[in-house]
C-alpha cells in the first residue's frame, strides 16, 4: 500500500476511486465500506485512495471529548492494507484544515490530488467547515467536478457497526462484543518490561506490556487470549488487566501469562524487550482483592483452567496488525 502524507507527496494520477474518514478500528461496516472501494477500483482499472486523518478531529476541536483510539496509527494503516487498499495519503488535521469549506476540500484533494473517478462514503459523511458538507453536498460536487458518488448503506445485525460501539464494549470488559464489532479479536501490543516479579513468584510469571503500549485498554479483569510473540508464534494465555489491588497497585497494567508452555523451565524473561501483540478473546472475571495470598493464587488456578478452555474452544483468529505497530 502507498503511503502519502501530503498532497505534494502524490503522483499524477489516472484516475481513482477514493473514500475518507478516521477508520478507528477499521471495523466490520469500515470493512463493507472499504471492499466496495476496492471493487470499484479494480473495475475501473485504477488505484483505490483511502483519506483519513490524524489526529482524530475531536482531538483538535475538544481535546477532552476526543476518544482513545481503538488502534495506533501503524495498526489502522496495516488493517487498511489488509483489506487490499491501495493508497492512503493521512492528513495533518489542523485547525487551517478544519476552516476549509466542503467544496475547497473536495476540490484540492479528491479532484486536484487523486483525480477521483468515484468516491464511495457511508450515508453519514460529514466534511467541510463545521461538517457543513454531507452526502448530498457530495452529490451536488461530483456533479459538478465530474466524478460519480456512492452512497454506502450503514451495515450491522441490531445497531450499526461504528467505533462507538466498540470503544463502549472495551469500557465494560466485554471483549467477545467488541470482537463481533471488529471481526477479529481486539488488540493491544507493546514492549515486554520487567515488573515486579510478583506473578513469578506465586508461580504464575507474566509478560508485561510497557506503559507506553498502544490499542484501547478493556476494563480490569482477567482475560483469555493470545499472545503473538515477535516469531509470531501463538501462545495462549490468562490475561491481567488493572492496578494489582492485592498489592495496592496505582497503574493500571496489562499482564500476559502465558499456559501450558512446553518448556516449563522458560518463563516470560525471554520476552523482555520483545515486541508483542495480546489478543483479547474472552472475559473470565472482574479484578478484585483477595483475602491472603493462598486465596489468590487458588483464583489464579482457576483463571487458567478458564482460559484454557475458552482457547481450545474458540479458532486461533485475530492479526498482527498491533504487533509491528
Amino acid at each position: 500500500m502507498l503511503r502519502w502524507t501530503s498532497p505534494d507527496q502524490v503522483p499524477d494520477l489516472p484516475g481513482s476511486v477514493v473514500t475518507i474518514g478516521n477508520f478507528d478500528g477499521v471495523h466490520r461496516g469500515h470493512q463493507e465500506l472499504l471492499r466496495s472501494v476496492v471493487a470499484a477500483a479494480k473495475d475501473r482499472d485504477c488505484l483505490s485512495v483511502v483519506v483519513t486523518f490524524d489526529p482524530h478531529p475531536l482531538a483538535v476541536h475538544s481535546p477532552a471529548f476526543a476518544p482513545v483510539p481503538i488502534t495506533s496509527r501503524a495498526g489502522r494503516e496495516a488493517l487498511l492494507e489488509r483489506e487490499g487498499v491501495g493508497a492512503l495519503l493521512t492528513i495533518e488535521y489542523t485547525l487551517d484544515f478544519a476552516a476549509q469549506t466542503a467544496e475547497e476540500f473536495v476540490r484540492r484533494y479528491l479532484v486536484q490530488t487523486l483525480h477521483a473517478h468515484v468516491v464511495v462514503v457511508g450515508r453519514d459523511v460529514r466534511f467541510g467547515k463545521d461538517n457543513e458538507g454531507n452526502l448530498d453536498t457530495m452529490r451536488v460536487l461530483g456533479q459538478k467536478y465530474g466524478f460519480e458518488v456512492v452512497g454506502v448503506s450503514d451495515v450491522g445485525t441490531e445497531r450499526r457497526w461504528s467505533s462507538t460501539w466498540v470503544r463502549e464494549a472495551l469500557q465494560h470488559g466485554n471483549v467477545e462484543e467488541a470482537a463481533r464489532v471488529l471481526g477479529r479479536y481486539h488488540s493491544m501490543a507493546g514492549t515486554v518490561v520487567h515488573g515486579f516479579a510478583r506473578g513469578r513468584e506465586l508461580g504464575f510469571p507474566t509478560a508485561n506490556l510497557s506503559s507506553d503500549a498502544v490499542g484501547l485498554m478493556p476494563a480490569d479483569g482477567v482475560y483469555a487470549g493470545w499472545l503473538v510473540d515477535q516469531q509470531g508464534t501463538r501462545w495462549p494465555s490468562a490475561i491481567s488487566i488493572g492496578t494489582n489491588p492485592q498489592f495496592d497497585g496505582v497503574v493500571r497494567t496489562v499482564e500476559a501469562h502465558v499456559i501450558d508452555r512446553p518448556d516449563e523451565a522458560v518463563t516470560a524473561f525471554d520476552l523482555y524487550d520483545q515486541r508483542v501483540q495480546v489478543e483479547f478473546v474472552a472475559h473470565l472475571r472482574g479484578m478484585v482483592a483477595f483475602n491472603g495470598l493462598d486465596a489468590l493464587v487458588e483464583q489464579m488456578h482457576r483463571d487458567v483452567d478458564r482460559a484454557r478452555e475458552a482457547l481450545t474452544s474458540e479458532p486461533q483468529a485475530g492479526v498482527e496488525a498491533e504487533a509491528q505497530a
